[in-house]
């Protein structure tokens, strides 16, 4: 019995050096850019998601009109829940990344993003129960009240889930900044800046209203990471230190 290692060599592999090059820097930005396409899809979901909703649970006596208004409601609340899907989606295309360079910052990332979306998704139904309440409940005394009560906790869970991403983030750009995955600058402004989010996340849960001052840096650098991994990618040298490992072949 005899066992041969298989590895990518010049005598295995059919492309040249400098196709292989080529390959691997479109694998790299193909990769890079799709990450980069989710951040924007999911900021720009949630964010026209938020402000459709908002545009009905923010009109006084709103009860009163939802029935007129329930398709704007639903339609946000519809964007907000998709969200859900894009975030997970970058925690699962960060994990192989970083695993590489840090499997606990890698866990750490992904468990909070899957955490993140069930709570804000726990948000999102309490908005979603405001449709059967306009329309059973519109002329009773306490409906007013329960509804002021399920936008609130919609707003508890947005800040409780961005408490937990932030959480989460924090080791994602310590784990980019030490692989030098992308310029430290960059890795270093989101550090600082899920930081500053998650202090204020804290702060607007204890009921101290700081967090759109707070929200800033972290919001800013969630516009220019994608934008970076769009247009320039992972860093060519960190990200090539993925290698495909020997494959043992066993034959008689």
């Amino acid at each position: 019995m005899a066992t041969q290692t298989l590895q990518h060599n010049a005598n295995t592999a059919p492309l040249t050096a400098g196709s292989r090059s080529r390959a691997e820097t479109g694998s790299r930005r193909g990769y890079s850019a799709l990450i980069g396409a989710l951040f924007l899809a999911g900021f720009l979901a949630y964010g026209v998601g938020f402000s459709l909703v908002t545009s009905v649970t923010g009109a006084p006596d709103y009860l009163a009109t939802l029935a007129a208004h329930q398709p704007t409601l639903v339609l946000g609340a519809f964007l907000m829940l998709l969200n859900t899907v894009v975030d997970i989606g970058k925690g699962v295309l960060f994990f192989p990344i970083v695993e590489r360079h840090g499997k606990r910052a890698a866990l750490a990332y992904l468990a909070a993003i899957s955490v993140q979306v069930a709570i804000l998704d726990i948000g999102v139904l309490c908005l979603l129960m405001l449709v059967p309440l306009g329309q059973f409940a519109v002329d009773a005394a306490w409906a007013t009240g329960l509804a002021s009560l399920l936008t609130q906790a919609n707003t508890m869970a947005y800040q409780i889930g961005q408490a937990t991403l932030a959480g989460g983030a924090i080791f994602l750009c310590a784990a980019l900044y030490r692989a030098r995955l992308l310029p430290r600058f960059l890795s270093a402004w989101g550090l600082i800046g899920y930081v500053i989010h998650l202090a204020g996340a804290i702060a607007e849960i204890f009921g101290v209203h700081v967090s759109l001052m707070l929200l800033v840096p972290g919001m800013l650098f969630e516009l220019a990471l994608p934008a970076w991994l769009i247009f320039k990618g992972f860093q060519p040298e960190a990200y090539a230190q993925q290698r495909a490992e020997p494959v043992a072949v066993t034959t008689d």
